[in-house]
């Protein structure tokens, strides 16, 4: 086993980049690229890193420097022949060839395309644009190099003792929320923790801790390096991405309202099982539950992302009845902001009513809450999503405004296409 607290006390970006890989990224990318290669390759998009957390000063605690070395780097990256033919060759999901040669062959010979890097009033403005295809693949890493540089500089102070003890006392803390959640009968958990995580190597040692302290529980992980390297499933379906980009490419309000559906009728061309799982809050999801098609209710599952867990999982239950289809043969990911004591509870509330599991992000790879000074080492909330597409802003609205997106006379028109009302404000934490 690693010993994280030596290699954190001797980093170099040489022996330590942030990004090892291109397949230290989502297994939701590689899924979503396959579908953009086969239809909308030649859209032009815009990414652009937003923090939430205005609090957190990243231009102050980053140099920017250090901040282009690891951009720069991850530039250099190409899938190794190894990746490659784990990518060719391994069973995703229970189907052999989950990606087709042609689109493994662009993916061996591409390169992330440059990016665009400003400092403004202590925050980076960190923007990517180019093709769709080349773009959608700066997400990851671009989140996983700013949230490690921002842990690295909490940690480039400590001596070796004091890093030791901050790594224990994390992994005590993580053990006993595994110890707490293998209590918990038919628990279906997976990490989906690259994003905003604390480090590669700490993602990395979470899963592990994850594998052997839950067993079977423990369904797989989001990260694709991981996945290969510790020979476990590599999880994941679609993201906000899709609908927003199709959104914005519509010619006008009719067509912008079903494009939400336009963009699930071609992914369901391309994936089948436990990929068909709906993530209806780009633009609401009491709308989109009730002017869906009906072939929408044959798919396996919901995600529940931005509404409050036990509110989305009921309206879900309720619209399955409705179709007159019968909750228990379907599936409910809940996957937003989770940890232990809200796990603990959505696993009470639906026990026995509904097949469900849990995509467990941002408090199992970064949860060092309370261990540093001046709260530098807690997760923050920050994201990189797509701006415009074809010069067209694109637009957010989710089940929570306070993860609204986009030009507000935009916002205003989506609200009017999608008949959204009044919404809850949540707490937006990670």
């Amino acid at each position: 086993m690693i010993d994280i607290a030596t290699r954190v006390y001797n980093h170099s970006w040489k022996i330590d980049p942030i990004v090892r890989s291109l397949l230290d990224t989502d297994f939701y990318k590689l899924l979503m690229a396959q579908m953009i290669f086969r239809r909308q390759r030649d859209a032009k998009v815009t990414f652009s890193i937003i923090n939430r957390s205005k609090h957190v000063r990243l231009a102050d605690l980053i140099d920017v420097e250090e901040l282009r070395e690891q951009l720069d780097h991850v530039r250099t990256l190409s899938l190794t022949r190894g990746e490659s033919t784990w990518l060719r060759g391994n069973m995703f999901y229970g189907r052999r060839q989950m990606f087709e040669p042609e689109f493994i062959a662009w993916l061996e010979k591409f390169r992330l395309p440059d990016y665009t890097l400003e400092e403004k009033d202590g925050q980076y403005e960190l923007t990517f644009e180019g093709p769709w295809l080349e773009t959608t693949f700066w997400e990851i890493p671009a989140l996983a190099i700013l949230t490690e540089l921002r842990s690295r500089a909490a940690l480039k102070h400590m001596g070796r003792f004091e890093l030791q003890v901050l790594y224990a006392r994390s992994m005590a803390r993580l053990w006993e929320k595994v110890e707490e959640l293998k209590m918990l009968p038919n628990l279906q958990i997976a990490d989906f923790g690259t994003r905003r995580r604390h480090s590669f190597l700490w993602q990395d040692w979470c899963v592990q801790a994850m594998q052997e302290g839950l067993g079977n529980a423990f369904s797989g992980t989001s990260n694709c390096l991981i996945s290969l390297r510790r020979e476990m499933e590599a999880v994941g379906t679609n993201a906000h991405e899709l609908p927003m980009v199709y959104a914005a490419l519509a010619p006008d309000d009719k067509e912008l309202m079903q494009a939400p559906y336009h963009v699930l009728s071609d992914w369901q061309e391309d994936y089948d099982g436990n990929l068909l799982v709906i993530l209806p809050d780009t633009y609401g999801t009491t709308g989109f539950l009730k002017n869906a098609p009906p072939w929408l209710s044959k798919w396996t599952g919901i995600r529940v992302d931005s509404k409050d867990p036990i509110v989305g999982g009921e309206e879900a239950i309720a619209w399955w009845k409705s179709r007159g289809a019968d909750p228990r043969d379907k599936l409910i990911v809940f996957s937003d902001g989770l940890d232990v004591p809200a796990i603990k509870k959505i696993h009470a509330h639906f026990t026995g009513r509904v097949r469900f599991a849990f995509g467990w992000g941002t408090m199992l790879t970064n949860d060092f809450r309370g261990f540093a000074h001046d709260a530098l080492l807690d997760p923050f909330s920050i994201v990189c999503k797509v701006v415009s597409a074809n010069d067209t802003p694109t637009v957010k609205l989710s089940d929570n405004p306070a993860k609204a997106l986009g030009p507000p006379e935009e916002i205003e028109r989506y609200k009017r296409v999608f008949d959204v009302g009044e919404q809850n404000v949540r707490e937006v934490v990670v």
